[in-house]
């Protein structure tokens, strides 16, 4: 506002310059006009007076003539006369005023304005090596040389500018006297030459011209008392603003306004030159209703740079610069990274943005609503009597269970809720519980009941679906869907059976940020499918945490702020050993958090149809295999049967083959009774045995 006032009063100055200019030429022509008409007649008089010398071969001596033209001469003298005074009246009440006014003011509001120009340029270069210290340990004596040129260049630019500003005020009166002082000399000029001719002439003025040297009089005395006016409040504003010069001030003096849902200021913008460079811009930004804008020196208006409605802000290291912030907008599309010139400022900025972001901005009294959200922040650590009575006016929307599992559990939900409405704090959260607020590598520290596979963790995922000579895990997975999330933080719990859990974890995280002033948020890559969650590192495609499907028991997002959403995941192991525990992680989406959901119970459905169709499946070979035993059994029993009469049919055919041959084989069997009766006990046996 106060460049564009400026703006205002320079084209104002520029305006009353070229008016000037213009009026001081048509004064410069009365003037030379009036030099030229005193010349010109006293020439005429010269001429008229040497009329009776001159020798006309056609004229005769005309006395006549000579005595008209000697009186013409006489009076046209005197009336040049008049034209010589009236020429120096003219030098001196007309062009004098006007010639001190173009050369001694004007060119005064010229040269201060280069200075200005110059003063500013210089705080613009102490500003720039300002931003460019190091926010590493560096040499105290450059950080105060840097330091003290800031404040020398803002003085001088501030005093500078006061200066200024006061000449382009005092202009305004300038320009009146400038403007009224030639013009009332110019008539008294006029008044007196034409006085000794026309005494009346002079007795009609008279009054008029009175009166204008009366005015003239009373704006020279208002001018000089606004000028001592304005010099005593340059001397109180340079007492008043010293502390202000300090580029970063200290926040127990000058604490943050954490309330704002407006703010407005310059900042330095990150924009890319190439692959790996970049470069800083420093522009003017203000927010207007929902929208961050931005306005360089010498724009009649800003421009849009984001929409920051449901966007995010955390802080960033970048470029080992110090006080850097990146927003990101909801769709994640596009973002933006700024460096403030001071802690208060970068403070402000991330909490204003914060503001805006939750549509703080649309109630009636937004600071008031903005600090009531923030003392319900700052107060949320303290336990309340009872759960219920904490989320009474915010019940975030419920969707913890796949459809099949929240319509078998519907007739239990009224005493679940009943019970815990009378649980307290530390029933819900394990007591003595640390939040965890940054994403721990697998390579570092194992998370309970995730035991690390061989070339599972750390393992980098392709982005383009290609596979190399190991075959990743998730490829018969038929889900895959890709989330961009933010880690909030994770805590213990003690139940998972309920998404109040899930709103308690949340209320207790964003309350523990808010107090310790925790911005810094990790981005990753959420992937959903039917076996588990992953989280992969967007830089390195590299996968930093794997949750398996069946351990996520409970997922909830919140009904107010759709970007919120959590899970709660079942380990084996804790702190006591052979202890199951339950952890609640909490993410921040661009505004997916319904999406994630319903991909998670999406997911868990598959998994769950595909566990019933893997039970049929094995159900069914059972079948088979104990069907084909039957099968097995019965032809087993068939071919006894066969094999059995096969046997009878033999018998019989044997039996009768027997009965032909019986006379025979008692003749047979007489002779040889009779021969072993010979031959003996030995003979007998090995008869027997031959037979």
């Amino acid at each position: 506002q106060t460049r564009s006032l400026l703006g205002v009063f320079e084209e104002d100055a520029a305006a009353i310059s070229n008016y000037i200019n213009q009026l001081f030429q048509a004064m410069h022509r009365i003037y030379d006009a009036q030099n030229e008409l005193s010349a010109a007649t006293h020439l005429t008089s010269k001429l008229l007076k040497e009329y009776e010398k001159q020798r006309f071969p056609l004229g005769g001596d005309d006395e006549v003539m000579t005595s008209t033209l000697q009186q013409f001469a006489k009076v046209i003298d005197e009336l040049s006369s008049c034209h010589a005074v009236l020429s120096t009246q003219l030098a001196d009440a007309m062009m004098f005023p006007i010639t001190q006014f173009k050369e001694r003011d004007l060119k005064e509001i010229l040269t201060l304005k280069e200075v200005f120009q110059i003063a500013s340029n210089d705080h613009d270069a102490a500003i720039t090596r300002y931003s460019r210290l190091s926010k590493r340990k560096e040499n105290e004596k450059i950080k105060a040389e840097v330091t003290e040129d800031v404040y020398t260049s803002r003085k001088k630019q501030h005093q500078t500018m006061m200066h200024y500003f006061c000449a382009l005020n005092t202009l305004q009166y300038k320009k009146k006297i400038s403007l009224l002082e030639p013009l009332l000399g110019y008539m008294q000029a006029q008044i007196s030459f034409f006085k000794m001719g026309s005494e009346n002439l002079t007795e009609q003025l008279e009054e008029f011209l009175t009166n204008i040297g009366t005015s003239v009089q009373n704006v020279r005395r208002e001018m000089d008392c606004e000028v001592e006016n304005m010099q005593q409040t340059i001397e109180d504003l340079e007492v008043a603003s010293d502390p202000l010069y300090l580029p970063d001030p200290d926040l127990a003096r000058f604490p943050a306004h954490r309330n704002l849902t407006r703010k407005a200021g310059y900042l330095n913008a990150r924009s890319k030159t190439g692959l790996v460079s970049s470069s800083w811009e420093r522009q003017f930004y203000f927010t207007q209703g929902g929208n961050l804008m931005s306005q360089a020196r010498g724009d009649v208006a800003g421009g849009l740079v984001m929409d920051i409605d449901n966007c995010s802000v955390m802080a960033v290291d970048c470029e080992d610069r110090r006080y850097c912030f990146q927003i990101t907008s909801f769709d994640g599309k596009k973002s933006s990274i700024l460096q403030a010139e001071s802690k208060k400022d970068y403070e402000e900025w991330i909490c204003t943005i914060n503001n805006i972001s939750k549509q703080i901005y649309l109630s009636e009294n937004p600071e008031e609503m903005a600090a009531r959200v923030n003392q319900s922040a700052l107060e949320a650590v303290t336990p309340s009597p009872s759960f219920q009575q904490r989320h009474e006016s915010m019940r975030p929307a419920v969707q913890s269970r796949p459809p099949a599992a929240r319509t078998s559990s519907t007739g239990s939900l009224g005493s679940e809720s009943a019970a815990l409405s009378a649980l307290s704090l530390d029933s819900l959260v394990a007591p003595d519980t640390p939040i965890q607020f940054d994403i721990i590598s697998p390579v570092s520290e194992d998370l309970p009941g995730q035991a690390k596979s061989s070339g599972q963790s750390g393992r980098r995922t392709n982005p383009f679906g290609e596979s190399g000579s190991s075959k990743p895990e998730t490829e018969d997975s038929i889900l895959h869907q890709l989330f961009i999330v933010r880690f909030l933080g994770s805590m213990e719990v003690k139940f998972d059976e309920s998404p109040d859990v899930v709103y308690e974890t949340m209320r207790q995280i964003l309350a523990a940020r808010a107090i310790h002033n925790v911005f810094r948020m990790t981005e990753s890559h959420l992937l959903v499918t039917c076996d588990c969650l992953k989280l992969i590192d967007p830089q390195t495609q590299v996968t930093r945490l794997r949750f398996p499907l069946p351990n996520v028991v409970l997922y909830a997002t919140h009904q107010e702020n759709k970007r919120l959403f959590g899970f709660v995941l079942r380990t084996s192991g804790g702190r006591v050993e052979s202890h199951q525990t339950s952890i609640c992680y909490i993410f921040e989406s661009n505004n997916e958090g319904e999406k994630i959901c319903d991909s998670v119970g999406l997911a868990k459905q598959i998994a769950f149809h595909a566990e019933l169709d893997r039970k049929a499946s094995e159900k069914q070979k059972e079948i088979d295999r104990v069907k084909e035993k039957q099968q097995k059994e019965l032809n087993k029993q068939k071919q006894i049967e066969k094999d059995l009469e096969e046997q009878s049919r033999l018998i019989a055919a044997s039996s009768r083959s027997n009965q032909s041959s019986a006379e025979g084989q008692f003749v047979v069997l007489s002779s040889s009774q009779s021969e072993d009766s010979d031959l003996g006990e030995d003979g007998k046996k090995k008869r027997e045995s031959e037979a």
